[in-house]
């Protein structure tokens, strides 16, 4: 106690016999002093509140961390690494964790949970001073923004939804085999983000950009995304920064509708096509813009909600299409397994004498094993990386014994909740579509006809996976459009077999064919992300 009076009256000494002779300096190096305290001070408090989860050293006490994975390329592995080393809840930034555990994720994103949205949604605001419904954090007012969108993601609402798809495939197909006819490798990954972001537009407000037409990147807006996307990823962990940009001096640094490239560009395209379903020569029609519109949905409301679809509804879906392609065309066993379903079934015969052109909705849900390397490929590399972190309820919450203190964020790893061997099985790092068929049928049941071990993992496994979209309140509105994508893409391009082309993909290793297995370690130099480079051949 002597001792603490003593440094006070030693602190107050020197702030006297300074004050006179250099107030500025002296004034200046006092609330210098009291800064720094008070930010011991919250790093202390900080790293009690959740000291009792292990994580990274450096996790615990700073978001540099945090902020060095996310905005890096193996922000996804690091992740999984974390969950491996220190446990399923574990510590990765001050008032952080992470999660692997599909019954805790669905706790928290139940509908009748406590947990909320955390500030890592503020991250996900394209216009600083909009919410779009991934980045609003209000219950009420996100319940709203989706009872208003629902009915045009559905479908329902959308003239033309499945064939809008199909006419898109096709215009892809025809761009396939012109490269096909000049024996011409070309970047697949491309390809199927021209694919993806034409759908969306066409079904969104009614005509697809035509990246696919022009076989090029338009707007350079997908260059422009990649680069600015690790800004993006930063924000999530630091979102008070992006409250700067509302002020006009900050503001002026970002995209506008002015830009005729890049993001900028396709905000000026989110605002003119808002703008054409409002006033008195308001434009109506049956696409997804027009259904929203019909429920309520503002001219900015719109804007942002359109923004949302290009960037979000577009990426995802492409990452799947290109990461499972490549599993698909590097494993002969499930290749031909696959391509032996397509080649005796109905569809083939009908889009082989063009009754239809390209395959059902409804008809590929019936392929069991398509659909099951379709689950199998959002399984092993799930297209959503980031942390979605939710916040614990103010009095906390109590999970597997531990105490995790109110205003936490909890985020999760896909990578490593959809490799967990409880629930996948011990070979969970393997692409096997075959285990989501092994609780199928009879021999799933016992004897007295109860549910078998099989079929209570296939059923884990499912709800599992469903975790891919979200869950509950927070379900991607977006699913119906993804899932009729990836049914209707792995049908046409495994099937193509069947038209007389043969495939390669050509990497910094040589050329790989359908006969050549890439194990998981080879895939570290295949990213399927970007740069996946395939060469169709005619050979009849």
């Amino acid at each position: 106690m002597g001792s603490d009076i003593a440094r006070s009256l030693l602190f107050f000494g020197w702030f006297y016999n300074h004050w006179d002779r250099h107030p500025t300096w002296t004034l200046l190096a006092t609330l210098f002093v009291i800064i720094v305290l008070f930010r011991v001070y919250e790093t202390a408090r900080q790293y009690r509140r959740l000291r009792h989860f292990k994580g990274p050293p450096l996790a615990a006490v700073s978001k540099s961390w945090l902020l060095k994975t996310v905005t890096g390329s193996r922000g996804h592995l690091e992740f999984y690494n974390v969950t491996r080393r220190y446990g399923s809840l574990a510590r990765i930034g001050p008032n952080d964790l992470l999660n692997d555990d599909p019954a805790l994720m669905r706790r928290m994103l139940g509908v009748r949970s406590e947990y909320r949205r955390s500030d890592w949604y503020d991250g996900m605001r394209f216009n600083p001073s909009r919410d779009n419904v991934l980045s609003c954090r209000d219950e009420d007012e996100h319940t709203k923004l989706r009872s208003k969108m629902a009915a045009g993601y559905s479908g329902r609402e959308v003239q033309a939804f499945e064939q809008k798809i199909d006419e898109n495939l096709l215009r892809l197909i025809a761009l396939i085999e012109g490269y096909a006819d000049e024996s011409k490798p070309f970047d697949f990954g491309r390809k199927a983000q021209f694919f993806t972001l034409d759908v969306i537009s066409d079904l969104a407000f009614g005509e697809p950009f035509g990246f696919v037409a022009s076989d090029s990147d338009m707007y350079e807006y997908i260059e422009t995304t990649e680069e600015n996307l690790p800004v993006f990823m930063g924000m999530t962990v630091v979102p008070w920064v992006i409250r700067l940009f509302r002020y006009p001096l900050l503001r002026s640094m970002l995209p506008t509708e002015k830009d005729p490239l890049g993001f900028g560009k396709v905000m000026g395209i989110a605002k003119r096509f808002s703008a054409e379903r409002f006033g008195p020569d308001a434009k109506v029609q049956r696409d997804m813009l027009g259904s929203f519109v019909a429920h309520g949905l503002t001219q900015e409301e719109a804007e942002s909600e359109i923004l949302l679809q290009i960037i979000a509804g577009s990426d995802t879906t492409a990452t799947a299409i290109r990461a499972t392609l490549l599993y698909i065309i590097t494993n002969p066993r499930v290749h031909n397994k696959l391509l032996a379903e397509i080649l005796t079934s109905d569809m083939n015969a009908k889009t082989a004498t063009h009754d239809r052109p390209v395959i059902s909705d409804a008809e590929a849900r019936n392929l069991p094993y398509l659909q099951a390397v379709i689950k199998e490929g959002l399984r092993i590399f799930p297209p959503v990386a980031g942390l979605m972190a939710k916040q614990a309820p103010p009095e906390g919450d109590t999970w597997n014994g531990a105490f995790i203190p109110g205003g936490t964020r909890v985020g999760w790893s896909s990578w490593a909740m959809f490799r967990r061997h409880d629930v996948f099985g011990e070979d969970a790092s393997e692409f096997r579509p075959e285990r989501w068929l092994a609780g199928q049928g009879e021999d799933a049941k016992e004897e007295d006809g109860t549910t078998g071990a099989a079929e209570k993992r296939l059923r884990e496994m499912e709800a599992t996976i469903e975790l891919v979209f979200s869950y509950g309140r927070y379900q991607c509105l977006g699913r119906p459009v993804a899932l009729m994508e990836l049914n209707k893409v792995f049908f046409e391009h495994v099937g193509s077999g069947a038209k007389g082309l043969t495939l390669e993909i050509h990497t910094d290793k040589g050329v790989l064919s359908a006969a050549t297995t890439i194990r998981a370690h080879h895939l570290r130099s295949v990213e399927p992300v970007e740069d996946f480079q395939l060469r169709y051949s005619r050979t009849v």
